[in-house]
């Protein structure tokens, strides 16, 4: 985000808060704490809040890019596609449509809550993913999909890059599927 864009929505730029949260000793204090602080303290709403604590911890070094604040590894990826909800949750649970756009996947189905959200182990179980639906129109969803357990930051660049390339393949299935 934008120091524009933060100061707009926020009343302070990254180095306003950065400031607020050096002199309140958010160095030494736990993720939740601060962003606990953000919001209680100075009336910043949970996503920016959150977005402020990420931001600090990375830019004083307490947690690198793609690691959550509990020191695990995490990657994401999104995107919108032209098609409902439940045939996106298909895209993923039923196996034959699954193996055209991730072939070679090592996804066992843990949950699944049709045109809502999934989770499923990867890779015999050493990681997990999620999926959340976001429902945009009759026939437009978006997909966030996160990538939990990682090994470290060149799992997360390398899984960011992957989950793009096979959502977009998802995205071109499905979208030739209606067209």
């Amino acid at each position: 985000m934008s120091a524009a864009v933060l100061s707009e929505a926020t009343g302070k730029d990254w180095v306003g808060w950065f400031a607020v949260l050096d002199k309140w000793g958010a160095g030494r204090r736990g993720h939740t704490e601060i962003a606990r602080h953000l919001r209680e303290e100075h009336g910043v709403n949970g996503w920016h809040a959150q977005s402020i604590t990420v931001g600090y911890e990375q830019e004083r070094g307490l947690r690198e890019v793609g690691q959550s604040c509990d020191g695990t590894w995490e990657a994401s990826a999104s995107k919108t596609v032209n098609a409902p909800a439940v045939r996106v949750t298909e895209a993923f649970t039923d196996e034959k449509v699954r193996r055209q756009w991730l072939p070679d996947s090592d996804l066992a189905l843990r949950t699944h809550r049709p045109g809502k959200s999934l989770t499923a182990d990867w890779d015999g179980a050493t990681s997990r993913i999620s999926v959340f639906l976001t429902v945009k129109g009759p026939e437009k969803t978006q997909i966030t999909l996160g990538h939990h357990r990682l090994d470290d930051a060149d799992a997360v660049a390398a899984y960011k890059e992957f989950w793009r390339a096979r959502l977009t393949e998802l995205k071109g299935l499905l979208e030739q599927a209606d067209g």
